[in-house]
């Protein structure tokens, strides 16, 4: 018999149910660390995206560079935004573990949504500009590398925004039950890693490229 009053031990880093839901936490322990795994491969992608850009920057053609094209202003406000879509999505992590509220639970996740569907919006109001510019991906070996990796977590995020969308349905149909419980504990994960992925291009793309 499980003490429901001993946190558990875990596989894996992230979310500790134990305290408040110790079926739920030995349930999350294969599934989370499956996931884990999985994200290791998501890593693998964006290192080698990043090796690529770093090996492509200077091979403009001619054309411009990172620090005719980039401006700090707008991709700090994207950067500050997705931070704040993080803060909101731990507190969706700590409600759904202590409060257990589903209703405080959705207005956490649409928090979230809401950001990070306003990170899109930036993102496509920057692709539009560079657009304009004549910046196109087939100009240069800078810009076909640049546009790949931004592309790549924008389309991350846009899948990470449709996932939340589909666990406030199923929170309203099944509440918080171990299977939406589990999900949650791996959507957190994959939102936290893009997170982390964006400061990484913030400071390695955009910071560097304007020095």
């Amino acid at each position: 018999m499980t003490n429901s009053t001993t946190p558990l031990p875990r596989l894996y880093p992230g979310m500790n149910l134990g305290e408040t839901d110790p079926d739920t936490h030995e349930a999350a322990e294969e599934l989370v660390f499956g996931f884990w795994v999985f994200l290791m491969s998501d890593a693998v992608l964006f290192a080698l995206l990043f090796a690529v850009y770093e090996t492509m920057v200077n091979s403009t053609a001619g054309g411009p560079g990172a620090a005719q094209l980039f401006h700090l202003k707008p991709t700090l406000i994207e950067t500050l935004v997705l931070l704040a879509s993080s803060f909101t999505f731990g507190m969706a992590s700590l409600i759904m573990k202590f409060k257990q509220h589903v209703v405080l639970l959705q207005i956490a996740l649409i928090g979230t949504l809401i950001l990070g569907v306003s990170f899109l919006g930036f993102e496509i109001s920057d692709f539009a500009k560079l657009t304009r510019q004549g910046a196109v991906p087939q100009l240069s070996g800078f810009l076909s590398s640049f546009y790949v990796l931004v592309s790549t977590h924008f389309l991350h995020v846009l899948s990470g925004c449709i996932w939340i969308l589909v666990m406030l349905i199923q929170l309203s149909v099944f509440g918080l039950d171990e299977t939406v419980k589990t999900r949650l504990l791996r959507l957190g994960i994959f939102w936290h890693f893009l997170d982390i992925v964006w400061i990484f291009i913030f400071t390695f793309v955009y910071l560097l490229g304007l020095l």
